[in-house]
C-alpha cells in the first residue's frame, strides 16, 4: 500500500481535499459536456464510468430482487452469473489501463495533483482487494443458490454485503477519479496530452 495518509484512503473520505480541487474548481461538472476540450477519448472514459455505475446498479437491483421472492432461481442465475463475471474483468482491465497508461499522462502534466493521482492508485488497490472479495462471496453464493434454506440464505446476505461495500467504494473513487481526471483534460486539450485518437 502507499503512503496516502489514512483519512484521505477510499474508506475515509467523502470528497478530495481543497488543495487537490483547483482545477474542478475552474472546471465545474455543469461545463464539462458543452467544453470544446471535451474529446472522444474522455468522452469514451466517462461512458465506461457510467457503464460501472449502471451494472453496480443492475447486480445489487437483481440481488435484492432475489432475496424477496421477485426473481427465481434460473431467471436469477441467467441474469446474475454472467453481468458480474463482466463486471468484475472489465473493471479490473480498465483499472490496468489507467495505472499503466493513463495516471502517469496526467500526473507529468499536472504534477500539482501527484498527491491527487497517488490516492487514486491506493484506491485501485483498495477496489482490486473487494474485487477479489467479491469475486470469492459470489462464487460461494452461486455455488448453494439452488440450495434451499438457510445456507443459501446466508451466502446471499454475506454476497450483499461485499456487494454494496464495493459498489460503494467504486462510487466514491468514479467521482473523484473524474474529477481530478476530466479539468486537466479541459484545461490543456487531449491533442496536447497526447490522448487525441487521430
Amino acid at each position: 500500500m502507499s503512503n496516502v495518509p489514512i483519512e484521505l484512503t477510499l474508506n475515509e473520505r467523502t470528497v478530495l481535499p481543497s488543495d487537490l480541487r483547483y482545477l474542478i474548481d475552474k472546471y465545474p461538472r455543469e461545463v464539462w459536456q458543452g467544453h470544446e476540450n471535451l474529446g472522444e477519448m474522455a468522452r469514451f472514459w466517462l461512458q465506461r464510468h457510467d457503464m460501472f455505475r449502471e451494472l453496480s446498479a443492475m447486480l445489487r437491483s437483481s440481488l435484492v430482487d432475489f432475496r424477496e421472492d421477485r426473481l427465481d432461481v434460473e431467471a436469477f442465475a441467467g441474469f446474475f452469473a454472467p453481468r458480474l463475471r463482466f463486471f468484475l474483468q472489465q473493471l479490473h482491465g480498465h483499472h490496468q489501463i489507467e495505472d499503466m497508461h493513463y495516471f502517469p499522462i496526467f500526473m507529468e502534466a499536472e504534477k500539482g495533483l501527484k498527491k491527487g493521482f497517488d490516492i487514486l492508485e491506493n484506491d485501485h488497490e483498495v477496489i482490486h482487494d473487494a474485487l477479489e472479495r467479491n469475486h470469492e462471496k459470489g462464487r460461494a453464493f452461486l455455488q448453494v443458490l439452488h440450495e434451499n434454506g438457510s445456507r443459501r440464505r446466508f451466502a446471499a446476505d454475506e454476497y450483499a454485503k461485499e456487494n454494496d461495500d464495493l459498489i460503494l467504494m467504486l462510487t466514491r473513487h468514479l467521482a473523484d477519479e473524474e474529477d481530478l481526471i476530466v479539468p486537466v483534460i479541459l484545461d490543456r486539450g487531449e491533442a496536447a496530452l497526447g490522448l487525441d485518437q487521430g
